[in-house]
């Protein structure tokens, strides 16, 4: 059995404090053996924010990845954003844009979807060598390991919100995921807390793909949700989600929703809220806690 810890847009520059404290405390009371930190970890690419961002990750008691966010390149210095759009990133954080985790349980991959061009700026993109590095990775490994792939860019939209652009080239990339038999995708992002079966919206995907999406878990740039994170538990075949959102004072649990791998299909098999059966799939939903629906 393995526990991860998936935390998403950090937002250093612009945090509460508090939440900053309690999110420390929470995921050392929790115990993960991996911490997934899916991008945006500052506000805006500065170097005081950096710092606020490095002595956050030298306070995690566990082994953490993590792969940058587009707000972790400069937005209006744009001679720097071409020339050296992650060199604070590099500096401060790690110069690793895909960090690997193998062991006899899971694997973790992380992907940089951040690109300087106007174009993909927000919404950011794969290229085909990331395919590539994604197919390396993966397809070699038996469906024993659980095989994750995170992002801070998303692959599946909001319930609310279902033509939200996502990540560039997502129809490419969607065709390696499944041959390879990837089980989740994490990533961030949007500030909104949900997950489901990549399989309710992509429609030409025959394979069964979970998604977790995580909401900001210290930032103050809320989307009316709560600040949240997403604490994942790998016990093969089954899987579960359990939302830890912010509600004043600490984090608590939320919504928690467990899946059983059956052939090569993911089928819920319990839930609070969230999620409604349709035929003997899953339409995708929110899974935010006390969190409320965005607009």
């Amino acid at each position: 059995m393995k526990r991860l810890a998936h935390i998403s847009d950090l937002h250093f520059g612009r945090i509460d404090q508090r939440v900053v404290d309690g999110l420390l405390a929470d995921v050392t009371a929790q115990a993960p053996d991996l911490i997934v930190i899916s991008g945006d970890l500052v506000q805006r690419a500065k170097r005081r924010h950096f710092e606020e961002a490095r002595a956050f990750l030298q306070k995690l008691p566990f082994p953490y990845m993590v792969v940058p966010g587009n707000h972790d390149i400069p937005v209006y210095n744009v001679f720097r954003r071409f020339t050296n759009p992650l060199g604070h990133y590099r500096h401060y954080i790690t110069t690793d844009l895909s960090p690997l985790h193998v062991d006899d349980e899971v694997a973790v991959l992380g992907i940089n979807t951040v690109r300087s061009v106007i174009s993909d700026f927000s919404e950011g993109r794969m290229n085909r060598r990331q395919i590539e590095r994604v197919r390396e990775v993966f397809c070699g490994m038996p469906d024993t390991v659980f095989k994750v792939l995170f992002t801070h860019h998303p692959f599946l939209p909001p319930p609310d919100l279902p033509k939200t652009r996502l990540v560039g080239r997502h129809k490419l990339v969607l065709p390696a995921l499944e041959s390879c038999g990837v089980d989740l995708l994490l990533a961030g992002h949007l500030h909104k807390a949900y997950s489901g079966d990549i399989m309710s919206f992509h429609t030409q995907v025959a394979r069964s793909i979970l998604v977790a999406q995580a909401s900001t878990a210290t930032s103050t740039r809320l989307r009316n949700e709560a600040n949240a994170y997403n604490l994942i538990t790998v016990d093969h075949p089954l899987v579960t989600f359990e939302v830890r959102s912010w509600e004043g004072a600490a984090f608590t649990g939320g919504l928690v929703s467990t899946y059983r791998k059956q052939e090569q299909r993911w089928m819920l098999q319990a839930q609070d809220t969230g999620f409604r059966p349709v035929g003997s799939g899953v339409v995708w939903g929110k899974t935010g806690g006390s969190a409320r629906a965005g607009t």
